[in-house]
């Protein structure tokens, strides 16, 4: 099957040549070092567009991606994996790497086939033109999580890097993640900094539990929980902190903000 765009011409541009033009003033020229995963934000291009772009700069983009995002629609399964076939963007067809999604299911066993919880879902699909830009053989599994606790999600989590080290080869984890949504940019700078923090001990449970104890709505800390539980099981031992912003930036409106960061994980 073929995934379609969901929110091209909204999100980002549909012309191709136009969209070309877009990333390339947003990924800096920069010396990518390697890395086992990354959080990237996933609103509109005009608003989180620069930050993103900072991260996809700062790593190598190698040929296998899993792309983890979370569930905005309530659609689907909780830990949905997108079905064998192709994404369609403006740039052309990213192929579903059949071996690796097959992998995540034998090791992570609550993740199921479903393509009901991505036919709507924007933030995986906007990681993807990024991921295109940066190598065009990119091949990806993609999974929209919206699991309950943390026990279910270190499993997966735990489940994706078993899948990676069988792989045997390079893997980048991409977390698809906003932080806190429609508050002032001082308070969301507050509340965020408790999750960054937590980010930066790569603690995946206290990142779960203080976005839950002080109402942090950073929408993608599941899947962000889960890419940190995977990557320091796969050696990881630090996240840095690329780039964090607002939506403010742009419009003007500091009162209600989105907020956004790009983190590294190596």
């Amino acid at each position: 099957m073929v995934r379609m765009p969901a929110v091209a011409g909204k999100f980002y541009s549909a012309d191709p040549v136009q969209l070309r033009q877009e990333l390339s003033e947003m990924i800096p020229q920069d010396k990518p070092a390697k890395a086992i995963g990354i959080i990237a934000p996933h609103a509109g291009y005009v608003y989180s567009g620069g930050a993103a772009g900072k991260v996809y700069a700062a790593v190598e983009v190698p040929d296998a991606i899993i792309v983890l995002g979370p569930n905005h629609t309530g659609m689907g399964a909780a830990a949905a994996l997108a079905p064998s076939g192709e994404w369609l963007t403006p740039f052309g067809l990213v192929p579903v790497n059949d071996r690796l999604s097959q992998l995540i299911m034998k090791h992570a066993p609550l993740v199921h086939e479903d393509s009901t919880a991505h036919r709507f879902e924007h933030s995986l699909e906007v990681q993807v033109p990024f991921l295109q830009y940066r190598n065009q053989h990119v091949s990806i599994a993609a999974l929209c999580l919206s699991l309950p606790d943390f026990d279910s999600i270190s499993r997966v989590g735990t489940g994706i890097a078993r899948a990676i080290a069988e792989y045997g080869a390079e893997v980048l984890m991409v977390a698809s993640s906003d932080m806190t949504h429609y508050e002032s940019a001082a308070k969301a700078k507050a509340k965020d900094e408790l999750a960054l923090e937590r980010l930066a001990n790569m603690d995946p449970e206290g990142l779960l539990q203080v976005c839950r104890d002080h109402e942090i709505s950073m929408c993608g800390v599941i899947p962000a929980t889960a890419m940190l539980v995977a990557a320091k099981a796969l050696g990881a031992t630090a996240s840095r902190l690329v780039c964090y912003t607002n939506s403010g930036e742009v419009s003007g409106d500091l009162d209600a903000v989105v907020a956004y960061a790009g983190l590294t994980v190596s």
